[in-house]
C-alpha cells in the first residue's frame, strides 16, 4: 500500500489533468489514457475512459496518496480472483477441486504483479472483471433461453453486451469477451461447428437455432458498433510508436518481423508458465530479434504452434464428433416422432443401453450432460459429475458408421466409444483455449502494431485461459490413484513458488530504485537510465552518474539519457529572491544539472547537445541548454536557443502537453534573460507571446507575476497591479505574487494593504525565508526597527546559510541598537563570506561601537586589505587608531 508513484503513474495520474476537479468530467471521454485529445497526432491512442474515472475518484478522496490507487488495484484483483472461481466451477460443472485450483493459480501467478501492483494496472483488473461478468451473463442467456417461455433470457443477453462495452472502456481488449462468449454459443452450448452449408442453412432458417442466431447477431452487432467507435474516436488512425518500442515493427525486413512477430506470442506463453524473468519494461533489445531461420528461438516458436495446433486439432474433431451426436439426436427424433414412440439405443457416453423419449429438448447445463440436444444419459456419475465409465483415448477414431439404423427402430449411436468424462474435458479445453488465445490477438501485431515488446499485464485476462489449461491437466492426475500424491506435491510447490515469487515481485514494485534494479539484467539501458534518475533525485549523484554512462553504453543514442546526465527534475523551491521563487517554482522545466552542480557548464553543454543531436525536437534539453549557456554568460546564443525552442513543432509527439509547457517555459527564461539585463520592455513583449500561446492545462502564475515585475521595473504600476492580481486569482497561495504585490504596495504609500499582503504570505508559509526578508526590509523602510529586527532574525534562524539574510538581520539590530547581537551577526556574515569587504567594515565598525577596539582594528585592516583604496574604512581606521593612542597615552 505503501509503494510509490512509478513512471507511468506519474503521466497517468499526477500529471494527467482529468483527474483534476478544475477539468470537466467530460473531458476524460475524449481524452486518450494519459490526458491527452485522441485527435492529437501524438496521442497513444489508448482510450480507456473508465480506468481514468476510477482515478479521478481516487484523487478527489484522497489526492496522490498512493496508497488508495494500491487499495483500489488489490481489491479489484481479490473479485477477479473470486469470480474467476465461480466461473471456472460452472465450466467444471460444479466440480470444486478444479475450479479452486483454477482460482489459486490465478490469484498467485506472479505474471500479475504488474497489473496490480502497477496503479496503471488497474485497466487490465477491470477489464477483467467486466469481461467475467460479460462472459458469465451470457452463458446465463444461453441456458435461460432455452426455456419455454424464455424467462429474463434477454436481460442477461443485453447485461452481457452492457458488461462488454465497460470492459472495452477500461482497456481495449475487454472487447474480445465478445468473441469468447460466441465460441462459447458454438462450440460448447449449441455445438454446430464445423459450419458446413447445410449447417449455415439450417441456423439461419430453423426455429431449434433461434436462440443462437439471436445471441450471434446481437454480438457481432455489438462488435461491429463498438470497435467502429473506438476507430472513430482514435481518428481512424493507428497510434504512432517509437521504433524503440517495438523494434520488430520498425525492421526492413519482411522475415525478421515474421519470426519476431512468430517468437513472441510463444514468449508470452513461456512467461505464464515459467514467470520467474520479469520486468518492468521489455522494450528496445530486451528481446533481440529473430533474424534468420537459423536462430535457435525458431525450434520452439515450432513446438508451440505445433502444441497448439494439435489442441485446436483435437478440439475441431471433438466438435465435429459432437456435431455428429447432434445429427443422430435429429434423425432419431424425427425416426421416433414418425413411429409413434420411443426408440432403444446405446448412450455413446457410456455405451449402456437405454429407453429414449426422444420428443422433448432437454435442460443444458453450463456443461450439459447431454451428449445432443434430444438425449440424456442417466448412468450413475461420480462426486465430480464424471461418468463412470472409463476413457481408453483422448479422441475417437475417425471413421466408421455414426449411424446404424436397425429395422426394428433400434438406433445404436455407440458405433465409437466417447466417454462422458473426454466430452467435459473436451469443453473446459475449447473454453480454456479461448481466453487464452483471444484476449491476446491485439497484442499480436497481426492487425495493427502495438507499442510494446511484451507487456505483463496484457496477459492478465489471457492467463484465465492458461490457469484453466493447468487445472485441467492437474484435476485429471488427481484421479488417478497412482499419480495422485505425486500431483498434491507437485501443485503445492507449485502454489508456494507463484506464492513466493509475487512476494518478491511486490518487493520489486514497492520502489522506483528496487523497481529499476530488477529489471537490469532483463533491459539494461532502459533500467540503468530510469535508476539514474532515481538516484539523482535522492542526492546521489556520483552513482547516477555511473548508472547514466551505463546506459549510454548500452544504446548510446538514447537522447533522455543524455538530457538526463544533465539534468535530474526538481521539485518547487523558494528561493530568497522574488525572480529566483518565482524561476523554481516554474515547473515546467529542469532546473538542477547535474554535471552543471559540480560546475562542469561544457560537459553538460556537450550532453545537451548529444540529446538534441538524437532527438532534434526534445524541447527539455533545448531549455536546459539555454539555461547553462546563460550561466556560462554566453546570453546571445541563449536568446537563439530559447527562440527555437520555442518554435519547435509538437506534431506526432507522445507527450504533447509537456512540450506545449516546455515551450511556454522557454519564452518564459527568454523575458527573464531580457529582464535581467534590464530590457524589460523586450521582456514584456515575450511574456505577452508566451501568455498568448500557453495551453489551458499550464499554470500562469508565475508568469503573470513575472510580467508585473517588469512593468513595475519601468514604473508602469496601474499594470503591474493588475498582473500580479491575475497571478493570485489564478493561484491564491503564490508566495511570490504576495511579496511582489506588498512591495509594489508599499511603493504607492498604501502600508496598511501592503502589510496586508506580507502578513498573509507569512501565514501561508511561516518557514519561507524570503518572506522574513521581504517584510523585514519593508518594517526596516518604515523605520519600524525593533520589529524589523525581530523578522530578520527569525529568518536567519530559517536561512542561517543565506549571506543576506545574516547582513540585513546584522543591520536591523544594528538599527534597533541591539549592539551584541548585532556583533554577532556580522561576525556570522563574515563567516559565510570572508572575502566579502562590506561584511569586515561592518564588523568593525560594530566592534568599535561595543569597545572592541583591537577586534575592530583587525577587522578593518582585512576589509582594507580586500579594498585598499575604501576610503570609508580608512576613515574608521583613522578615528580607531586615534582613540587608541589616546587610550595608550592615558594609560602612561
Amino acid at each position: 500500500m505503501s509503494a510509490h508513484l512509478h513512471i507511468c503513474p506519474i503521466r497517468a495520474i499526477k500529471t494527467n489533468q482529468d483527474l483534476h476537479p478544475s477539468t470537466s468530467w467530460t473531458a476524460l471521454f475524449f481524452n486518450d489514457f494519459w490526458g491527452t485529445p485522441l485527435t492529437h497526432s501524438g496521442s497513444h491512442k489508448s482510450y480507456r475512459p473508465l480506468c481514468v474515472l476510477s482515478f479521478r475518484l481516487n484523487y478527489l478522496i484522497h489526492g496522490l496518496n498512493p496508497a488508495g490507487y494500491h487499495l483500489v488495484n488489490v481489491l479489484l484483483h481479490t473479485i477477479v480472483s473470486v469470480l474467476f472461481t465461480k466461473f471456472a466451477s460452472h465450466l467444471f460443472n460444479g466440480r470444486k477441486r478444479a475450479a479452486v485450483i483454477s482460482g489459486l493459480l490465478f490469484a498467485t501467478h506472479p505474471i500479475h504483479s504488474e497489473a496490480v501492483a502497477g496503479i496503471v494496472g488497474r485497466a487490465d483488473c477491470g477489464a477483467a472483471l467486466f469481461f467475467l461478468l460479460s462472459l458469465m451473463s451470457y452463458i446465463k442467456f444461453c441456458r435461460k433461453r432455452e426455456k419455454q417461455p424464455p424467462d429474463s433470457a434477454s436481460t442477461h443477453l443485453y447485461l452481457s453486451l452492457l458488461f462488454a462495452a465497460l470492459s472495452m472502456l477500461t482497456k481495449e481488449y475487454g472487447v474480445t469477451v465478445l468473441a469468447v462468449s460466441g465460441v462459447y454459443h458454438f462450440c460448447i452450448h449449441s455445438k454446430v461447428l464445423p459450419l458446413t452449408m447445410e449447417t449455415i442453412q439450417a441456423i439461419l432458417t430453423e426455429k431449434r437455432f433461434a436462440a443462437l442466431r439471436e445471441g450471434i447477431i446481437h454480438l457481432v452487432g455489438s462488435a461491429i458498433i463498438l470497435i467502429g467507435f473506438r476507430l472513430y474516436m482514435m481518428g481512424l488512425k493507428a497510434p504512432d510508436f517509437a521504433p524503440a518500442d517495438n523494434p520488430a515493427a520498425d525492421s526492413n525486413c519482411l522475415l525478421t518481423r515474421i519470426l519476431t512477430f512468430l517468437y513472441l506470442p510463444a514468449f508470452n506463453f513461456w512467461l505464464l508458465v515459467y514467470p520467474f524473468s520479469l520486468s518492468f519494461d521489455w522494450s528496445m533489445e530486451s528481446i533481440p530479434l529473430v533474424q534468420s531461420i537459423g536462430d535457435p528461438r525458431n525450434i520452439f516458436t515450432l513446438i508451440f504452434y505445433t502444441c497448439t495446433l494439435i489442441t485446436l486439432k483435437s478440439i475441431f474433431d471433438y466438435q465435429q464428433y459432437s456435431s455428429d451426436l447432434s445429427g443422430i439426436g435429429s434423425a432419431l427424433a424425427s425416426f421416433s416422432s414418425s413411429s409413434g414412440g420411443s426408440s432403444s439405443c446405446y448412450c455413446s457416453p457410456c455405451s449402456h443401453q437405454h429407453h429414449h423419449q426422444h420428443l422433448k429438448p432437454v435442460k443444458r447445463s453450463l456443461n450439459p450432460k447431454a451428449t445432443n440436444n434430444n438425449s440424456m444419459c442417466n448412468c450413475p456419475v461420480d462426486e465430480d459429475g464424471i461418468s463412470n465409465a472409463t476413457a481408453n483415448g483422448l479422441m475417437p477414431v475417425n471413421g466408421g458408421s455414426l449411424l446404424s439404423l436397425a429395422a426394428n427402430g433400434n438406433l445404436n449411436c455407440s458405433t465409437e466409444e466417447m466417454p462422458r468424462q473426454h466430452v467435459s474435458r473436451m469443453d473446459c479445453l475449447t473454453m480454456a483455449m479461448a481466453l487464452a488465445i483471444l484476449p491476446f490477438i491485439p497484442a499480436t501485431n497481426l492487425f495493427f502494431y502495438v507499442g510494446f515488446v511484451v507487456a505483463e499485464r496484457v496477459l492478465y485476462i489471457p492467463s484465465f485461459g492458461y490457469c484453466l489449461l493447468v487445472a485441467i491437466g492437474i484435476d485429471t492426475l488427481m484421479k488417478r490413484k497412482t499419480s495422485r500424491f505425486i500431483t498434491v506435491i507437485a501443485l503445492s510447490i507449485l502454489l508456494m513458488s507463484f506464492s513466493l515469487r509475487t512476494f518478491v515481485r511486490n518487493i520489486d514494485w514497492s520502489t522506483e530504485e528496487n523497481l529499476y534494479r530488477s529489471g537490469v539484467t532483463i533491459n539494461p539501458p532502459k533500467a540503468f537510465g530510469n535508476l539514474a534518475n532515481i538516484l539523482s533525485a535522492n542526492g546521489k549523484k556520483r552513482e547516477a552518474e555511473v548508472a547514466y554512462r551505463k546506459a549510454l553504453s548500452y544504446r548510446s543514442n538514447m537522447a533522455d539519457v543524455h538530457y538526463n546526465l544533465v539534468g535530474e527534475k526538481v521539485f518547487e523551491k523558494r528561493s530568497r529572491k522574488i525572480n529566483e521563487h518565482a524561476r523554481n517554482e516554474f515547473k515546467s522545466f529542469r532546473t538542477g544539472i547535474l554535471l552543471q552542480e559540480q560546475a562542469r557548464y561544457e560537459e553538460a553543454l556537450a550532453e545537451y547537445k548529444a540529446a538534441v543531436q538524437y532527438r532534434p525536437r526534445l524541447a527539455m534539453a533545448h531549455l536546459n541548454m539555454g539555461l547553462v549557456l546563460g550561466q556560462l554568460g554566453k546570453k546571445a546564443e541563449a536568446i537563439e536557443v530559447y527562440k527555437h525552442c520555442a518554435s519547435l513543432d509538437g506534431t506526432g509527439l507522445k507527450d504533447p502537453k509537456t512540450h506545449e509547457s516546455t515551450k511556454i517555459s522557454a519564452l518564459f527564461n527568454l523575458g527573464r534573460l531580457y529582464a535581467d539585463d534590464g530590457q524589460y520592455k523586450e521582456a514584456i513583449e515575450v511574456y505577452q507571446e508566451a501568455i498568448d500561446k500557453m495551453p489551458s492545462h499550464y499554470q500562469p502564475q508565475s508568469l503573470y507575476n513575472m510580467m508585473g515585475e517588469a512593468h513595475f521595473k519601468l514604473g508602469q504600476f496601474k499594470q503591474a497591479e493588475h498582473w500580479y492580481k491575475e497571478a493570485l486569482k489564478v493561484k491564491k497561495d503564490h508566495i511570490p505574487a504576495h511579496l511582489t504585490y506588498a512591495k509594489l504596495l508599499a511603493k504607492l504609500h498604501r502600508l496598511q494593504e501592503a502589510e496586508h499582503w506580507f502578513l498573509k504570505a507569512k501565514e501561508l508559509d511561516p518557514n519561507d525565508s524570503s518572506v522574513y526578508q521581504h517584510y523585514g526590509q519593508f518594517l526596516s523602510e518604515c523605520e519600524r526597527h525593533e520589529e524589523a529586527a525581530d523578522i530578520y532574525v527569525r529568518g536567519a534562524q530559517l536561512a542561517p546559510n543565506d549571506y543576506e539574510m545574516v547582513f540585513n538581520a546584522a543591520n536591523a539590530l544594528r538599527q534597533a541598537l541591539r549592539n551584541t547581537e548585532a556583533e554577532k551577526f556580522y561576525k556570522e556574515a563574515v563567516i559565510l563570506r570572508p572575502n566579502e569587504v562590506t561584511s569586515h567594515m561592518n564588523l568593525g565598525a560594530m566592534l568599535h561601537v561595543n569597545g572592541k577596539l583591537l577586534e575592530a582594528e583587525s577587522s578593518y585592516l582585512e576589509a582594507l586589505r580586500l579594498k585598499p583604496d575604501d576610503t570609508i574604512t580608512q576613515n574608521n581606521l583613522a578615528k580607531l587608531r586615534h582613540l587608541l593612542n589616546q587610550k595608550r597615552a592615558a594609560g602612561r
